[in-house]
């Protein structure tokens, strides 16, 4: 289920970055507006990142919390590394977000207006190091999910209905 891509490359860089994706919250993206994305690494322990390089991470429940000019990911889970005995880690142990001060700023900022929450949507290598991909995200009502969930039938079908036709109008 990991897939691997290549980014585009930075100005003044020669080769790309190559990612390699973990895990996906595809829970948020149906529970939430997503407003704004931001990348940032993560503080691991070795027996942690050995577990998520076997793909046993569950980002489902995380969210961000901000505590004294830190920021911290909570509720994500990475099981425990069979064969790290007894140096194993907490399953749902807090981990610390690295970003630069102006960019914690930024996302605290935002994540105090009333409704506003910080959660990943996506967790995966890149260059060899862990990475997540962060959300500023409302709330999504309930007939909000309805309607989405329409828009996604509507557009299968569409998609089925030009192969159907052989891709012609």
């Amino acid at each position: 289920m990991t897939a691997q891509r290549k980014a585009k490359p930075a100005a003044g860089k020669a080769s790309a970055d190559v990612i390699k994706t973990i895990a996906t919250n595809r829970k948020a993206l149906h529970d939430y507006h997503v407003h704004e994305r931001i990348e940032a690494g993560l503080q691991l322990l070795g027996s942690e990142v050995k577990s998520l390089r076997d793909g046993k991470v569950s980002l489902a429940e995380g969210f961000a919390e901000f505590t004294k000019g830190e920021a911290w990911l909570l509720g994500m889970q990475v099981n425990e590394y069979p064969w790290a005995n007894q140096f194993n880690h907490d399953p749902l142990r807090k981990r610390k977000l690295l970003m630069h001060r102006h960019e914690i700023d930024k996302l605290h900022d935002k994540a105090k207006v009333k409704g506003y929450t910080v959660v990943p949507l996506a967790l995966y290598f890149k260059n060899g190091k862990v990475k997540v991909e962060l959300a500023v995200a409302s709330g999504k009502q309930h007939h909000d999910k309805r309607q989405a969930s329409r828009e996604a039938d509507d557009k299968r079908e569409m998609a089925q209905a030009m192969k159907a036709k052989g891709g012609r109008y």
